[in-house]
């Protein structure tokens, strides 16, 4: 056979090998994860990071990225040894999870409370069961936090 020319059936079980080896959910968590880790240790890495006994402003997101790392590979040699479960996405899921940010935003800039408390109520109908009580219970921690670091920590948070 020629030099770049390939036999499309070889071609096809290659790719259909590279498609079956990736359709493992929990290996590509794992490899998702230690992209992120990746990205915010060398982000992190921009800062200095000082020592032990006196970090620096990137000591701290480069030991949070460097755990990341760690579980991440973790996940991936996991998967290596257990039964692979295919991965799917649900459209609709993936819809109401991103129209509960986009909500979030948009009414943070009117009022924060109001925002949280449609994140929580949105995004829970992507569940299996939804629960007004344990809504209102998550919304009520969520708007309690934001309170502590407007109060505590003096952040400007648009809350009401």
């Amino acid at each position: 056979m020629l030099r770049g020319t390939a036999d499309p059936l070889a071609r096809r079980i290659h790719f259909s090998f590279i498609i079956a080896n990736m359709n493992d959910r929990n290996l590509l968590k794992g490899i998702f994860l230690l992209g992120v880790a990746l990205i915010f240790g060398i982000g992190a890495l921009k800062y200095p990071v000082g020592r032990l006994e006196r970090a620096g402003p990137g000591f701290f997101p480069l030991m949070v990225s460097s755990i990341l790392a760690f579980l991440a590979v973790s996940m991936i040699v996991r998967s290596r040894f257990m039964d692979k479960v295919p991965m799917h996405f649900n459209m609709k899921n993936l819809g109401i999870v991103i129209g509960a940010l986009v909500g979030f935003s948009l009414l943070s800039h009117v009022t924060m409370i109001a925002g949280i408390i449609w994140l929580v109520y949105f995004s829970t109908l992507a569940g299996r069961n939804y629960s007004v009580k344990r809504n209102a219970m998550v919304s009520a921690v969520l708007i309690a936090i934001a309170f502590v670091f407007q109060k505590g920590l003096g952040l400007q948070l648009p809350l009401y």
